[in-house]
Formats: C-alpha cells, sequence, structure tokens
C-alpha cells in the first residue's frame, strides 16, 4: 500500500499566524530608520528656521531701538535733497547811509549797549527810530531783520557789522531791525567799510542740517514794537 504524501509544511505560519522573516524583519528596520531619519531631517530644518525668525526679531529689536534713541541715523527724503536756501540770491548795491531807517536791540548781558551802537550808527548818517533790549536767545554776532523791501538796506546793515546773520520777516516797510547779540564786539570802522554791490549774508546755513524744520526762530522785534 502506497505511503501518503504529506504536503511540505509552510514555515512562514505558525498555529495560524504569519511568522516574520529575517528579510522581512531587516526591511521593517529599514524603512524604520529611514521614517527616523526623515523626521530629524523635518526637526532640525524646523529649528533652524526658528532660531533664524528669533535672530531676525531679535535684530529687528535692537534696530528699533537704536534708530529711536539716535544711535542709528536713517536717511530720509528730506537729507537726500540739497538744502534749500532761505537767503536772498538778489546781489544789492550799496545804498547811501542816510537812506537807511534802523531799530536797535540789544540781546546782551551789557547794559546801554543798543544806545551806544545806535549812537555809532546816527554819528554815520543812519536814521535811528527806535533803541531797545530783546530777549532772543539767538548767538553770534548779531542779527539783521527786514522785509523784502528792506533788503537793500539791511545789506548795507550787514557790511557796518560783520559776520550777522540776516532773516526776512512780513514788514512792508523798508526799515531793518539790528539785534546785538553775545559775540557782538563792534561796528567795522568807516574807512574799511566795503561799499561794494554783493549779497546778503546767511552763515547760518552752513551749520544747519538738512531737515528745514530745523531751522532757528526768526528774531522778532519786542513786544509792543
Amino acid at each position: 500500500m502506497a505511503s501518503k504524501r504529506r504536503r511540505p509544511k509552510d514555515v512562514t505560519q505558525l498555529h495560524g499566524h504569519h511568522v516574520v522573516t529575517g528579510p522581512e524583519l531587516r526591511a521593517t528596520f529599514a524603512e524604520d530608520e529611514l521614517v527616523n531619519k526623515t523626521r530629524f531631517r523635518r526637526r532640525l530644518l524646523h529649528g533652524i528656521v526658528l532660531v533664524l525668525l528669533v535672530g531676525l526679531i531679535a535684530a529687528g529689536a535692537v534696530g528699533a531701538w537704536a534708530i529711536m534713541n539716535g544711535v542709528v541715523k536713517v536717511p530720509t527724503a528730506i537729507a537726500s535733497k540739497a538744502p534749500t536756501s532761505l537767503c536772498p540770491a538778489t546781489t544789492f548795491d550799496y545804498v547811501p547811509n542816510e537812506t537807511v531807517t534802523l531799530n536797535v536791540f540789544n540781546a546782551t548781558s551789557r547794559a546801554g549797549l543798543a544806545g551806544t551802537v545806535a549812537d555809532q550808527f546816527k554819528a554815520r548818517g543812519f536814521k535811528v527810530a527806535s533803541v531797545d533790549n530783546s530777549d532772543t536767545a539767538y548767538s553770534g554776532v548779531g542779527v539783521v531783520v527786514s522785509g523784502v523791501k528792506g533788503q537793500a538796506a539791511a545789506f548795507n546793515i550787514q557790511r557796518n557789522i560783520a559776520g550777522t546773520d540776516y532773516f526776512e520777516d512780513n514788514r512792508e516797510d523798508e526799515s531793518v531791525d539790528v539785534i546785538l547779540t553775545p559775540d557782538f564786539e563792534g561796528l567795522v570802522e568807516p574807512q574799511l567799510v566795503d561799499q561794494t554791490p554783493g549779497m546778503l549774508e546767511c552763515p547760518r546755513e552752513d551749520l544747519r542740517i538738512a531737515d528745514n524744520a530745523k531751522w532757528p526762530i526768526i528774531p522778532t522785534r519786542p513786544p509792543g514794537q
């Protein structure tokens, strides 16, 4: 009687359960390792991005603090433009002293200075209308102020007091104000006064910054004038 053949035993099955083979196990570990590497790369990338963002925020905060405290100067549209001059560009002839009506104001601590200088101008033929004190905070040699009609007369005054700064106001007559400030030392000697044509001088323009809002306040006459 022939023997009954048995079916080959399936080594991948044990009691109805699949037995993991060596190749399958190695493939599983390989997949896990690939997944772990991918996760690590993602975390590393996220970490780098986070560090960069924190750095940018910190740099922005430091930059904002520096700008607000003046440590860093940011160029503006105004600063990029050539400063606009407020000094008249007209060339004036030296008008006769007798045609100039002058107001003299003392903004120094030297008592009687306005009266002394007014007398000196009178001796040169000028017409002195007012003599008084002024509380202007402008420093320097002195300030010469006039309206448009008085600019030729103001040019004359600047030639008699060297180093003064010219300002234009809204007056409609030809009168000129002279405000004597702390650096004033005296009039130019009569024989040394330059009477050739020239322009009004505004020395403050060489010292100012580009922002027109920072111009010195135009001096005005004392109260009641």
